[in-house]
This record gives C-alpha cells, structure tokens and sequence, in this order.
C-alpha cells in the first residue's frame, strides 16, 4: 500500500496565482460593492485563498488599506499642464468628487488613516494644477486646506443626502470657480 505524500510548502506558480495587484483589484471591488474597506476574511475568501495569504503581500490591514486607497486615489486626474491652470484645478476637483461618489465609505476611509500616501496624491496634484500662480507658500497651504475643506463637505453631502435632495457635482462648480476667483486675485 502506498501513501501519498503531501506536498509541502507554497504550490508551484500558476497562471491563478495571488499577486498584490490581485488582492488590491478584490479589495477595491468589495469596497465599491460594500461602501466600506473588507475584512481580511472577506477578501481572501473572495480571493479563494487562505486569509493568512494575504499578510505574505502585505504586513498588515493598514498597509493593505493604504495600497487600496492609494490606487484608488491614483486614478483622479492628473495636471498636463497643457490647460490653463483654472481648468486644471477644476478638473482636478470634479474628478476627486467623482471618486468620493462612486466609493460611498472612502472618505471616511481616508480621514481615518494614519498615513499619508492617498493625500500625498491629491497635494501633489493639486500643487501641479497651481504652479503658475505666484502665491507665497503660506498662500498655498491656505488654499489647499480651504479646499480640501470644501470638497470633503460638499462630498459628505453627497454621500449623505445627495440623491434625494437632487445635488450633484454640478452644484459644486459655483464654488468652485469663486474659489478660483479669489486665487487669480492672490497671486502677486
């Protein structure tokens, strides 16, 4: 009689095989499905894998959610230059909305995080977007967090009440471009 050996050890690769890249696209999946970041368990059942699988990619839940929404945030537009600025920045803004509105739960995500990397994204976007206005450095870090003030808020809005009180993105292009308005009047 013979016994058959079990092998041990990860299996060998397969054109299946989990890969960050995979865990990131479930994770981002279940997110928009759900409106909220899914347990470890959740995700690697929808992977099929054991939930332990997915610390081998990552080292743990926060270094996951920070990979998940920063690819998700990599995907709002990015300035060319090729615009003029305003365009740019109002570009910039709707396609941030955009994403908040399609990930119900995202914003609350990124305000709970410790790490910065999804910010990282927007700053550095947003400081493409103004870099040809002459406004001191103070003047920028205000208008970044006036900004960021006004987009989180008017997203919450959203995510609140939005389709039943009829607000949309659109509403948020009045604002936007007396925003503007006070940033032409800024630069030196």
């Amino acid at each position: 009689m013979s016994v058959k050996e079990k092998k041990r050890g990860r299996p060998s690769g397969t054109s299946g095989q989990l890969s960050a890249d995979k865990i990131i696209v479930a994770a981002k999946s279940l997110m928009k499905d759900d409106a909220k970041i899914p347990s470890i368990r959740k995700l690697a059942g929808s992977l099929d894998v054991d939930a332990m699988a997915i610390y081998h990619y990552f080292a743990n839940k926060n270094a996951l959610l920070e990979a998940v929404t920063v690819s998700l945030i990599e995907a709002i537009y990015e300035p060319k230059g090729s615009e003029a600025w305003q365009t740019e920045l109002t570009t910039l803004c709707n396609s941030y909305l955009s994403l908040l509105q399609a990930h119900p739960g995202l914003l609350q995500t990124f305000l709970g995080m410790t790490s910065t990397g999804p910010a990282n994204v927007f700053v550095d976007r947003f400081y493409m977007a103004i870099a040809a206005l002459n406004l001191t450095p103070e003047q920028v870090k205000d208008a970044l967090d006036l900004l960021v003030d006004y987009l989180h808020g008017f997203a919450l809005s959203l995510e609140c009440s939005g389709a039943a009180s009829g607000l949309t993105i659109v509403h948020a292009e009045g604002p936007l471009r007396f925003y503007i308005y006070a940033l032409e009047k800024q630069s030196v």
